[in-house]
């Protein structure tokens, strides 16, 4: 409710400021620079806060926009107008590249290789004779519609505010779709996305394109805005100023990119005023207090300054709309009960000199529970890794309805029907319920970015949230559905990581360790629940620690012992097995 106020109220302004000329012209113009930052921090937002990936570079494309906007209008003698696409398409087609070599580097590595590119360009821009080297481009003639010349600040805010406003709307749409989950899954939990279905290296490099594009939307309205481009506007400096507006602001929340460039622009516009008066010294001082300022301010608001504003307004505003009864997705066509589904057969997997998974085989068949048990290092979770295609077996085969699968990667074994859970929950905390469910059903919808972003995705959205609401209902958790992730208890997280399976429309389910940290009638309905999933012929392969949880629920079981398989059978023979006793359930063979 709130965003959607402050979008239209970003909408209003940029049609009724320009109608009341008493407002003076220096703070118009000082809004007309922050809502061309905004549009950067909008994109770093998106980037960093949401998706994960810090970049020191964001100012080098706000100068291939302002760049190729000047050399259009200035070299060829096009409109700004036409300028604007192919701006925003150099724009893109510059970070695809720089994306495609980038966003594959993780940890440090990532925010160093956009600091040295964005270097590079910065000196680029500087040395070419097209571009007017260090004195840049000058002289750009402004922008013409119908006559009407944007010539100065106050008509120009009309461009700036409904650009941004736009850039809201379009990304709010983005977010609030299946793309949207994913992109907001890439920082938490992205092996989980990829066990979904999500090819998460693709959907990094569409979230590091469309950031760039912001930017470069940025750079072609400060072309025409300032009438010239020069190089000290896109560098190093400038990156640093558009990450900061992103952090300060809220670097998960959108309108905190709005906020965070106001509160960086109004900050140095009064320190460069005040500093000099109060020290007597002209220059640099402003950036020692502002920084002073700035420690202290993320000491006590760590996610910056949007998020206390909406949990504000979440106090006036504690109603959430329910999903619809929509049309429900389609279903898989599972195998007959009984039919062989899973086979697993010498599978290993060495690290080095170390054998995690030794020569294991067994089979599971459609409607049967499966469990894998043993001491904790027994090699458990990481059978569950290869049979996921979370990580690569050694040798050994994995074969899913008679396909073999070992060698795919998650994305594309889930596109088969197989669904997990973890040993350590993943989830995407600051996600409803309901949003972390729906990660689940992913592969099951289809639009792509542009028609997410256009709201044209509208009823399969609708039919995605309801199936996941279902999915919500059928393991008991309808009273947190839109409540954050995070603040659920580890039982209740375990329940939704089983929704969420859920809705992928499995054929196979893993569970790693389901009942842990559920209580005792937690567990019946538990246990309740997954004999309903078996009768409707989906197979499960359980890890699990509560022996009385495993014998009493499973139809067959698999016993490792330092990644060797040492017994397999029915709960009862396994029970009874000596080399079982002595390994693991605690008796004498």
């Amino acid at each position: 409710m709130l965003t959607r106020f402050l979008t239209i109220a970003c909408a209003l302004a940029a049609l009724l400021v320009p109608l009341f000329p008493q407002v003076p012209l220096f703070w118009v113009t000082l809004a007309d620079t922050i809502g061309m930052a905004s549009l950067v921090a909008l994109g770093l937002v998106l980037l960093t806060g949401v998706g994960g990936m810090t970049s020191f570079g964001q100012a080098a494309f706000v100068g291939f926009g302002g760049y190729t906007a000047a050399l259009l209008s200035l070299k060829f003698g096009l409109s700004g107008w036409f300028a604007l696409p192919v701006s925003l398409i150099v724009t893109a087609a510059a970070a695809a590249v720089l994306g495609l070599i980038t966003v594959r580097l993780s940890g440090h590595y990532l925010p160093l290789g956009t600091l040295a590119w964005g270097l590079a360009f910065y000196y680029l821009f500087g040395n070419l004779d097209v571009l007017g080297t260090h004195d840049g481009l000058s002289g750009i003639p402004p922008l013409t519609l119908a006559g009407h010349t944007f010539n100065d600040a106050r008509s120009f805010w009309v461009i700036v505010w409904a650009g941004l406003a736009a850039a809201l709307l379009l990304t709010q749409n983005l977010l609030n779709s299946r793309l949207g989950r994913a992109i907001r899954a890439l920082r938490r939990t992205s092996s989980a996305a990829e066990a979904f279905g999500v090819d998460t290296a693709r959907v990094k490099l569409m979230v590091f394109v469309y950031s760039a594009v912001l930017a470069g939307l940025s750079g072609w309205m400060f072309a025409y805005f300032q009438r010239a481009v020069a190089p000290s506007s896109f560098g190093l400096g400038r990156s640093i100023d558009y990450l900061m507006m992103a952090v300060v602001g809220g670097s998960g929340t959108l309108y905190g990119a709005i906020a965070g460039a106001i509160i960086v622009t109004l900050a140095d516009d009064w320190l460069q005023d005040l500093m000099p008066r109060i020290v007597g010294i002209a220059g640099g001082t402003e950036t020692i207090v502002f920084g002073i300022l700035l420690v202290l301010m993320l000491q006590n608001a760590r996610d910056g300054l949007w998020p206390y504003v909406t949990r504000l307004a979440d106090r006036f505003n504690r109603t959430r709309r329910a999903p619809g009864d929509a049309e429900p997705l389609p279903g898989r066509s599972l195998l007959a009960r009984g039919t062989p589904l899973m086979s697993v057969r010498s599978l290993t997997k060495r690290y080095g000199g170390l054998i995690a998974v030794n020569d294991v085989s067994w089979m599971l068949s459609s409607g049967e529970i499966v469990g894998l048990i043993g001491p904790n290092g027994a090699g458990k979770s990481t059978t569950f890794n290869l049979i996921s295609g979370l990580a690569r077996a050694t040798s050994g085969e994995v074969r899913l309805s008679g396909e073999r699968i070992d060698q795919l990667p998650a994305r594309e074994i889930a596109k088969r029907g197989l669904a997990r859970t973890f040993q350590h929950v993943k989830i995407v905390p600051d996600m409803s319920v309901l949003d972390n469910v729906a990660l689940g059903n992913t592969l099951r919808g289809s639009a792509g970015y542009i028609s997410s972003m256009l709201r044209l995705n509208g009823r399969e959205e609708a039919r995605l949230l309801a199936d996941a609401a279902r999915q919500i209902e059928r393991v008991g958790l309808t009273d947190v559905m839109h409540r954050p992730a995070g603040t659920l208890a580890l039982g209740q997280l375990r329940v939704l990581e089983i929704a969420r399976a859920l809705a992928l429309d499995p054929m196979l389910i893993l569970l790693d360790e389901p009942a842990a940290g559920l209580r005792h009638k937690e567990k019946q309905a538990l246990a309740r629940l997954l004999h309903k999933v078996r009768q409707s012929g989906v197979g499960i392969l359980l890890v699990e620690h509560d022996m009385d949880f495993v014998m009493t629920l499973t139809d067959h079981i698999v016993v490792l012992n330092f990644g060797t398989k040492i017994a397999e059978g029915t709960p009862a023979a396994v029970r009874a097995n000596p080399a079982v006793l002595a390994a693991y359930l605690g008796g004498k063979p």
